[in-house]
C-alpha cells in the first residue's frame, strides 16, 4: 500500500474511544483556542473586509464557512501549532463547519478535529525539511480539509484515498512576497482549504485520485521537500499522537517573537510600565530562524503603514508595544494603536542578535523542526547547509534519535531580553519554550490558559464551558456553542 492508502485505512476507522484522554482535552482546548482567534480576527479591520466579500462563518454553505473561518483564524498568528506546522486553520475550522451543518455532537467533532490534526501533521511533518515551513506550508491545510471533512462525514476509506490523491496533485505554491506584503495572506489557509473540500466533492462523485502522489518521484514530497521523509505519513498511527504537541498562543505574533513578548512582559512585572523615554535599548538575543524571517518580514515594515502580515513577524514593534503597555493583542495591530508615535520610536531602539546556542538548542529539540531533524539524521545535513551553510550542519551535529511519542516534547524558539534603561540600569529576561508551547509548565494547564484567551476577546463564558466539555456535548449543544461564539 502507499501512504496515502495506509493513512487512509488508519483515519476511516478512528473513533474517540480511541483516543487517549489526554489527547482529547487537547483537542477540547483546541477548539476553543481556535474560536478565540476567530473572534479576535473578526475583530480587526481586516477580517471585517473579510466577511463582508466573503460572508460569515454558519451562515451559508458548511464549505463557506470553513473557507470564511480559515482565512479570519490564520493571518494574526493567533492560532495554534503543532507538529508539524499550524494545523489548526484547517484541522479545528472545517471540523467546526461541518459539524454546524451535518449537526454533529460533541464526541463527533473532537473525533474530526483529532484525526484531522493526525493526518494533516503527518504530511507536513514529511514535507518539513523544505523550502515551506509555518503558515506558508499551505499543503498542511490542504491535508487538514480534506481529514476534517472526511472523518466529520464518516466517509468510507476509498473516498479519503481519492480525495486525498486529488487534492496532492495540485499542491499550493505560495509566493512570499504577496504573502508578506499584501491581503493575499488572509487567504492563505483558505484557499488550500477549498482544495481539499474540491477533491473531497470530486472523490464523492467518484473521481480517481493517484493513491502514489505523495512518495513516487516526481510526486509531492520530491517537489516539496529538499530531504522528503515519507515515512512520518504512518510513522506509529495511534501510538504517536501529533495532537501531544499542540502549543496555544497566548498573543498574535509570527515564530519566535512569543518569546521576546514573554520577555518583555516579565520585565514589566518587574519594572511596571516603561515609558519611550525611559528605555535606552534593547537587545533581543534569539535563533537563526527568528532573525531570518525578520529580515524577510522587515523589508515591508513602514511605521504605521506596514501591512499587518508582514508586521506580525516583526518583533521590535512587538517587544516596544509591550514595554509600553503590559501586553500585545490583536488591536495593536490596527489603528488607533497602530499609529502611536512612541511605540515606533521605542521599536526603532530594538535591536535583534543571533545566539548560535539558542539556534543549536531550536533545532535539536522536537518542535519546530528538531523531530524532521532527528528523523532524517545524516539525511538532515542537506537541508541544514540549504538553510545555513556548513557551520548550521556543525552546529546542530549529531542529533538525538526520533521521539517515540510527543506526549512532553518541547517546542524551543528561544529568546533572552537585554534591557538598557536611560539611567544606565540593565535588565534581562530569558525563555527558551514560550508560554503555553508544549515543554513549559503553562501547558499543562492548557483548559485555563485558552479560557484566558477566549475571555481575552469578549467570549462568553458560556461557550468555554460548552468548549471544555465537548466530549459530552450533544449536537444541539455544539450548535449553540458555534453560533455564540462568533457573536458580537
Amino acid at each position: 500500500m502507499t501512504a496515502i492508502e495506509r493513512l487512509s485505512t488508519w483515519a476511516s476507522s478512528v473513533r474517540l474511544p480511541d483516543v487517549p484522554d489526554r489527547v482529547v482535552a487537547l483537542a477540547e482546548s483546541q477548539v476553543l483556542s481556535q474560536l478565540a482567534a476567530a473572534r479576535a480576527g473578526l475583530q480587526h479591520p481586516l477580517g471585517q473586509r473579510l466577511v463582508a466579500g466573503l460572508g460569515r462563518p454558519f451562515d451559508g454553505a458548511a464549505a463557506q464557512s470553513a473557507y470564511v473561518l480559515a482565512g479570519l483564524t490564520s493571518w494574526l498568528h493567533f492560532d495554534d501549532t503543532a507538529y508539524a506546522g499550524h494545523l489548526s486553520n484547517s484541522t479545528a475550522t472545517v471540523p467546526l463547519a461541518y459539524a454546524h451543518a451535518l449537526e454533529l455532537d460533541g464526541e463527533q467533532l473532537l473525533t474530526a478535529v483529532v484525526v484531522a490534526n493526525e493526518c494533516a501533521a503527518r504530511i507536513a511533518a514529511a514535507a518539513t525539511l523544505g523550502r515551506f515551513r509555518g503558515q506558508n506550508a499551505a499543503h498542511t491545510h490542504v491535508a487538514g480539509a480534506v481529514a476534517g471533512r472526511l472523518a466529520a462525514e464518516a466517509a468510507p476509506r476509498q473516498q479519503w484515498v481519492d480525495a486525498l490523491g486529488l487534492a496532492f496533485s495540485l499542491p499550493p505554491y505560495p509566493l512570499l512576497p504577496a504573502f508578506l506584503s499584501s491581503d493575499a495572506k488572509t487567504l492563505s489557509a483558505s484557499v488550500p482549504v477549498r482544495l481539499g473540500l474540491d477533491a473531497c466533492d470530486a472523490a464523492a462523485a467518484g473521481l480517481q485520485g493517484h493513491p502514489g502522489i505523495l512518495e513516487e518521484p516526481d510526486g509531492f514530497l520530491d517537489r516539496f521537500a529538499t530531504v522528503p521523509l515519507p515515512e512520518a505519513v504512518d510513522l506509529d498511527l495511534g501510538v504517536r499522537w501529533h495532537t501531544d504537541s499542540l502549543s496555544f498562543k497566548v498573543h498574535p505574533g509570527g515564530p519566535g517573537l512569543d518569546a521576546a513578548v514573554d520577555c518583555a512582559s516579565e520585565l514589566v512585572s518587574r519594572l511596571g510600565l516603561l515609558e519611550e523615554a525611559d528605555v535606552a535599548s534593547v537587545v533581543v538575543e534569539t535563533s537563526l530562524y527568528t532573525i531570518v524571517v525578520e529580515q524577510r518580514a522587515g523589508a515591508f515594515v513602514d511605521g504605521p503603514r506596514s501591512p499587518v502580515h508582514a508586521l506580525v513577524f516583526h518583533t521590535p514593534y512587538a517587544v516596544a508595544t509591550t514595554l509600553l503597555t503590559g501586553s500585545f493583542s490583536g488591536p495593536d495591530l490596527a489603528p488607533p494603536r497602530l499609529d502611536d508615535d512612541a511605540r515606533w520610536a521605542l521599536a526603532a531602539r530594538v535591536r535583534l542578535e543571533h545566539d548560535e546556542a539558542m539556534t543549536r538548542e531550536s533545532l535539536r529539540c522536537e518542535v519546530p523542526f528538531g523531530e524532521a531533524v532527528r528523523q532524517a539524521g545524516p539525511r538532515a545535513e542537506a537541508w541544514l547547509s540549504e538553510v545555513g551553510g556548513d557551520w548550521l550542519v556543525d552546529l546542530v551535529g549529531t542529533p538525538p534519535p526520533p521521539s517515540p511519542t510527543f506526549d512532553g516534547v518541547a517546542k524551543a524558539t528561544p529568546a533572552r531580553v537585554v534591557l538598557t534603561l536611560a539611567d544606565g540600569s540593565v535588565h534581562v529576561a530569558e525563555r527558551s519554550i514560550p508560554v503555553g508551547a508544549t515543554g513549559d509548565p503553562s501547558r499543562d494547564h492548557h483548559a485555563s490558559l485558552v479560557r484566558r484567551k477566549w475571555s481575552s476577546v469578549g467570549g462568553d463564558e458560556k461557550v468555554a464551558d460548552l468548549a471544555l466539555s465537548l466530549r459530552t456535548a450533544s449536537a444541539s449543544d455544539v450548535r449553540l456553542m458555534l453560533e455564540a461564539a462568533l457573536t458580537p
